[in-house]
């Protein structure tokens, strides 16, 4: 690490518009695309693409919390500080851990799902369960490591390399949707097989979760904001970002229920339940079945490279999420050291991918990739349902230096979809994901010594308690006590009436951004 000391002591700003743009739009386009898909049409039939819509809905008054706080609080891994000036330690360094572990769980799902593009070339990686083997297993490991040199060489090299792919990649994931609507499209089929909602409104809220998991990556672009040369450009970034995700996610919905090849499936007809059986990418086996085979070569090298663009991308985001950490004394001071000639947080991005080879590894033989994306999605909103909160207290503080428009609205609206999402994400993903969360919490905890601020984090610990509790007497819970719909609502009303308030009123108790402000100066 030689070189001009002086130069490694900040991040350097080096992303311009267009680079954190094309960093969003292609970090937040992957694994959803082929799988997530697949799934919300097992649990929706045809109403997939309804809760599309109220996904899109949903993260768009997310989103705008972000715009807002990045632009009082332009830092790296930001999502993962806002709460500490509205709420103290505790409550983000429980915060911080949720979307941590969110983080750690993205780039091995990328990683799988780059082995389920490559298995229609080499069918030794899974098995008959669509499990990795163990050779798909060390291939992931191997996959996950080449992440690192992306990350490695400073944030200039990072942007210009991810905009030039990252450009490519939203073409060829586009073209291969569109070539299958165009020649083979059959509208029909949204009413053909028992109606829209062959399963009922219950069966839009239960595929919600893998809509959210698809979104949630738009939250990479203020994870860079300490890097863009203009912060204002985080704010047109972000908003493109979730317009252009959702234009190819709806796209692909449309495409896999109006071309859905029944036979090459293996699946019954009109059984839109068999989706979930599916092994491999399930559109790579439409393009295959079509005989589409410019559109399968683009669909193959997009099912490969694509999610191993968003895998490197996460890698590099999580870890300024550790730089974050570091820097709330969650953990030690070497996760926010910088690189003397390149400027990254090296030690978090070694860091970051032992713990994410470890997991490619460990995990390849238990779970689908579904069920990774069920507990992440957990995680990562419980992380993100501070935020709304936040942005209420540091305005009434007045801290906040822009306003979005209707922020009040924006962030109750934004508050209850955090909340339903994680409970329509159903047991046992929730339990799984809040033991996880409260092992992890009570490390960091122990290593910072974090216990300051407590009072201002009950809300939040009771809050994600309410969330536990719901998901255990819900309809897909363990007891199956409340129908769905009523737990729906009872889940929504609860939180707006009395987390939300608590969480803003506990906030307000002391001005939390006075002291912490300091620790990024340091």
């Amino acid at each position: 690490m030689s070189g001009n000391p002086k130069r490694g002591k900040h991040l350097r700003k080096e992303i311009s518009f267009i680079e954190l743009f094309i960093i969003g739009l292609s970090g937040a386009v992957a694994t959803a695309v082929f799988f997530s898909q697949v799934e919300m049409t097992a649990y929706a039939g045809p109403g997939s693409l309804i809760a599309w819509i109220i996904g899109i809905l949903l993260y768009f008054t997310i989103g705008l919390t972000y715009i807002e706080l990045s632009q009082t609080y332009p830092e790296a891994g930001g999502p993962s500080r806002y709460s500490i000036y509205s709420h103290g330690v505790v409550t983000n360094l429980i915060n911080a851990t949720a979307d941590l572990i969110w983080y750690l769980f993205i780039p091995p799902i990328e990683a799988y799902a780059t082995i389920e593009g490559l298995d229609f070339i080499f069918p030794q990686l899974l098995n008959k369960q669509d499990f990795p083997t163990l050779l798909g297993a060390i291939v992931g490991v191997i996959i996950l490591i080449a992440y690192i040199p992306f990350n490695y060489y400073g944030i200039k090299i990072f942007a210009r390399i991810t905009a030039e792919f990252g450009s490519v990649k939203v073409i060829f994931y586009a073209l291969p949707a569109l070539a299958l609507i165009f020649l083979f499209a059959r509208p029909g089929n949204f009413t053909a097989y028992h109606g829209v909602l062959p399963y009922g409104i219950a069966g839009i809220f239960a595929a919600m979760p893998f809509a959210m998991f698809a979104f949630g990556g738009a939250r990479v672009v203020p994870d860079f904001a300490e890097e863009t040369k203009n912060k204002r450009d985080i704010i047109y970034a972000l908003l493109l970002t979730i317009i252009g995700q959702a234009t190819i996610y709806i796209l692909y919905d449309v495409a896999l229920i109006t071309t859905v090849n029944w036979s090459a499936f293996g699946i019954k007809v009109g059984d839109w339940t068999g989706m979930s059986n599916i092994v491999g990418n399930p559109f790579v086996i439409l393009a295959s079945s079509y005989d589409l085979k410019i559109f399968l070569v683009i669909i193959l090298i997009a099912a490969i490279v694509g999610p191993f663009l968003t895998g490197y991308i996460y890698m590099g985001s999580g870890s300024r999420v550790l730089l974050a950490m570091g820097r709330s004394k969650f953990m030690s001071s070497a996760v926010k050291q910088l690189h003397e000639k390149y400027a990254i947080p090296y030690w978090g991005l070694i860091i970051f991918a032992v713990v994410g080879a470890l997991i490619t590894f460990l995990f390849a033989p238990i779970p689908s990739i579904y069920g990774l994306i069920s507990d992440s999605v957990v995680a990562g909103y419980l992380g993100f349902a501070t935020n709304p909160v936040a942005l209420v207290v540091l305005r009434r503080q007045g801290v906040t230096k822009y306003r979005i428009p209707l922020g009040n609205v924006v962030s109750a609206i934004a508050f209850v979809g955090s909340s339903l999402i994680v409970f329509w994400s159903g047991w046992p993903a929730v339990p799984y994901s809040v033991i996880l969360l409260a092992i992890a919490s009570s490390v960091f905890a122990a290593i910072g010594k974090a216990t300051r601020d407590f009072p201002e984090s009950l809300w939040y610990i009771a809050y994600i308690a309410f969330l536990t509790f719901m998901t255990y007497i819900g309809s897909d819970g363990a007891l199956n006590i409340i129908p769905f719909i009523d737990a729906t609502a009872i889940t929504a009303l609860v939180s707006i009436i009395v987390f939300y308030p608590w969480g803003i009123m506990s906030g307000l108790k002391k001005e939390n951004y006075v002291e912490h402000d300091s620790e990024l100066k340091e």
